[in-house]
């Protein structure tokens, strides 16, 4: 048995087999010259099926040296004791990869058995029947020779392609113009698209464009039959988003198959650099659009994008550095804060509020956490572009802070605007919204108000509040208590068997004492509003009262009571 390949150069789409390699198909070899008089017997609808090598089996024991997208040639001199084995060899072969047979007959073999025949068809697998004067090398050298004239030509044209697209990026080029070229290339709409599917460039028609949107994320929603899945997440190195960016920066995903992949007629190959995959480029077109070019033009679109990162990274820290100046009073006088903040883009000598937000505690962990944290950034930096140009963001360790003009500062709104951006099912943040500073001087006071915002507001509602300082009331003096072991203490003394939460009876009397306290000691009102009996509150005040005293009476002692109760309703103490 002789065995012949050719060097395997980067992969190449071949029109509807869902593979990607590179050689002729079966179809192509049929057209040959020295094929001409070839008969395909069996087999018809794998005439799509690759050939990257030939092979010539003349040994019994073939299977063990048969490689995919071979083309196998035979005289049928092995098996020609052994017809009956012909059916079984079909299916053998088909399980190894192979992409045809082609079988000399008359020496050998008189004929193929039916069974073989069949065997073929139902597997698609292509079985050709070769004329008697025509020989093996003459297959071999024309079959061989064709394919390496492709991949030269191919690669050739892969190499000018590669350096059009540098070269549109040495002059200055962004990844619309390289995603332009692209697609006037592959005659096809071509989109770069981030890991939850968003686009981060496109080009061509648009509603082939349409059909390479991405199924939103975790949503549950009903994907169209074209769709694109969504990327996983993963750890990568991290970056400030821009801070005009209208967009979440792209998001470091990777993808389960690192090579090019088809999905319903798409084409998409991962966009990588640095062992890390931070989207794909995908393309679709009336024909197969050439893997090749797609793959090389992912290559120049990995270096855009890791060069806007790295840019980007640098800009965003030089403004959060120069925000944090402004919020610890350490950036100069007024003007020229102003005069400084004017170069980014933001304006700080307007009346302006601070808001704060920070991630709440959950699973992630390391590497994880400062991407939850980048997307955060990114979210926040969006919600307030749509409704503030010139409002201020920047990501500091563990939180974002944004200054937003005092008539656009609807913190409910923006957080909500922010949430819908970072869209993550496990983890949420706080906020917390300071009060209006009128003068750049006000800020690191403002900056206060609104960290003060966000810590008491989760103590007060848990993960996910969102909370004004003006709303926080006596809780912002509970919360100026460093040491919470008083704090515990004050409430075990003022509440007794009331502090606790083991005893039914002992919650349901607490409850009935925070209704009478907020109701300032109106029976009609309280009973109302808990359900009771007149009689039935007046049993249970009489009981409070022999609990904790006489608070009927004694004003200094509700507002202990009243104090208590606030401190067992801050979490996190």
């Amino acid at each position: 048995m002789s065995s012949f390949s050719v060097p395997r150069p980067p992969t190449l789409r071949i029109a509807g087999t869902g593979t990607l390699t590179y050689g002729l198909s079966v179809g192509e070899i049929l057209g040959l010259s020295t094929l001409a008089d070839a008969r395909l017997i069996a087999g018809a609808g794998g005439l799509g099926r690759v050939v990257q090598r030939l092979n010539v089996m003349e040994v019994p024991d073939v299977l063990a040296w048969v490689k995919p997208n071979e083309l196998l040639l035979t005289t049928g001199y092995p098996l020609r004791n052994t017809p009956e084995s012909l059916g079984h060899l079909v299916a053998d072969l088909d399980a190894c990869g192979l992409a045809a047979l082609a079988v000399k007959p008359g020496r050998y073999l008189d004929h193929l058995p039916a069974e073989m025949i069949d065997q073929a068809d139902g597997l698609d697998l292509p079985l050709i029947l070769l004329p008697e004067d025509v020989g093996f090398d003459d297959i071999l050298n024309q079959v061989l020779t064709d394919i390496l004239n492709r991949q030269a030509a191919v690669l050739a044209r892969g190499e000018e392609v590669h350096r059009a697209l540098v070269q549109i990026v040495l002059c200055g080029g962004g990844l619309q113009e390289v995603t332009d070229e692209v697609a006037t290339l592959l005659g096809a709409a071509v989109a770069v698209l981030d890991g939850e599917g968003r686009r981060l460039a496109a080009s061509g028609d648009e509603a082939l464009l349409a059909r390479l949107r991405a199924t939103p994320p975790d949503t549950g929603d009903q994907a169209p039959p074209d769709a694109l899945p969504p990327l996983r997440q993963a750890a990568a190195p991290s970056f400030f988003p821009a801070a005009d960016a209208t967009v979440p920066s792209i998001g470091p995903v990777t993808c389960d198959d690192p090579g090019a992949a088809e999905f319903d007629g798409h084409l998409v190959v991962p966009v990588v650099a640095g062992g890390f995959t931070y989207g794909r480029m995908a393309a679709i077109g009336g024909s197969a659009p050439d893997v090749g070019i797609l793959e090389r033009a992912a290559t120049v679109v990995a270096l855009l994008i890791t060069k806007q990162q790295a840019v980007s990274a640098v800009e965003s820290k030089y403004r959060a550095d120069f925000l944090r100046d402004v919020l610890t009073g350490n950036s100069g006088d007024d003007e020229h804060v102003v005069a400084h903040s004017t170069s980014f883009g933001w304006d700080l000598g307007r009346p302006s509020a601070v808001i704060v937000a920070a991630l709440d505690r959950g699973p992630a962990r390391g590497p994880e956490e400062r991407v939850l944290q980048d997307r955060l950034v990114a979210a926040w930096t969006s919600a307030v572009r749509r409704r503030d140009r010139n409002g201020a963001v920047a990501g500091f360790s563990g939180e974002v802070v944004a200054v937003v003009a005092a008539d656009a500062c609807d913190v409910q709104a923006l957080a909500k605007d922010a949430a819908t951006v970072f869209a993550d099912q496990e983890r949420t943040f706080s906020v917390g919204a300071s009060r209006v500073a009128e003068l750049p001087a006000d800020l690191p006071s403002a900056y206060d108000q609104a960290v003060k915002a966000v810590r008491v507001g989760r103590q007060m509602h848990g993960d996910g509040a969102i909370v004004h300082f003006d709303e926080l009331g006596v809780f912002r003096l509970l919360s100026l208590v460093e040491d919470t072991a008083e704090l515990h203490a004050f409430v075990q003394e003022t509440l007794g068997e009331l502090a606790g939460d083991r005893d039914p009876e002992a919650v349901d009397l607490r409850r009935t004492l925070q209704v009478l306290l907020e109701t300032n000691l109106n029976v009609a009102e309280t009973a109302r509003r808990l359900h009771f009996h007149y009689n039935t509150l007046r049993y249970r005040i009489g009981k409070l009262e022999r609990l904790l005293g006489p608070f009927t009476d004694d004003a200094h002692l509700r507002l202990n009571l009243t104090l208590a109760l606030h401190v067992l309703r801050m979490r996190g103490i």
